[in-house]
């Protein structure tokens, strides 16, 4: 059996959020249409066009790396998705549904957050500037979408689901 090492562990968690992206941009239009607010909608639709871009610096990341670009089932994300697929089907046609989507859409964030912050570290731990850079660009990135969902969930979802109550 091949030694475990860092390099194996970076290359095994790129596959990961490799998988997961693949994942998040099959989710992201179904929830766009599933949300109410054009504010949220808007949100869903560009977050999809960021995450190509996120998809595609992964496969440069694995081209730096000398691996052929391919995810591996990421358990963690399947079960983020189906809870947001669960709130689309329970919350259905109510005011709180875009309250709970933005909270589903920021659980993926906070995955991705995670997995790319840690990427980003190994990353200057082995030497692999280049691969640091990119990986910087997308977690810049998730860390904004973050930041944009609390604020529409504050200011619109969380009001609208509250003032129904």
């Amino acid at each position: 059996m091949a030694e475990k090492t860092l390099d194996t562990l970076f290359h095994e968690t790129l596959k990961d959020i490799y998988y997961a992206e693949r994942k998040i941009l099959k989710a992201l239009p179904k929830m766009a249409r599933g949300a109410q607010s054009p504010e949220l909608k808007a949100a869903f639709q560009q977050h999809r066009d960021e995450t190509e871009g996120q998809v595609e610096r992964l496969q440069q990341v694995f081209e730096l790396i000398g691996k052929r670009a391919q995810g591996k089932t990421c358990p963690a994300i399947d079960g983020i998705i189906e809870e947001g697929e669960e709130i689309l089907e329970e919350f259905k046609g109510t005011p709180a549904l875009d309250a709970g989507l933005a909270a589903a859409a920021q659980a993926v964030e906070h995955y991705e957050i995670s997995r790319y912050g840690t990427l980003k570290r190994w990353a200057q731990q082995l030497g692999l500037k280049e691969a640091v850079g990119l990986l910087d660009a997308t977690l810049k990135e998730e860390f904004k979408t973050d930041e944009s969902l609390t604020k529409l969930a504050d200011q619109v979802a969380n009001v609208k689901a509250q003032k129904a109550a």
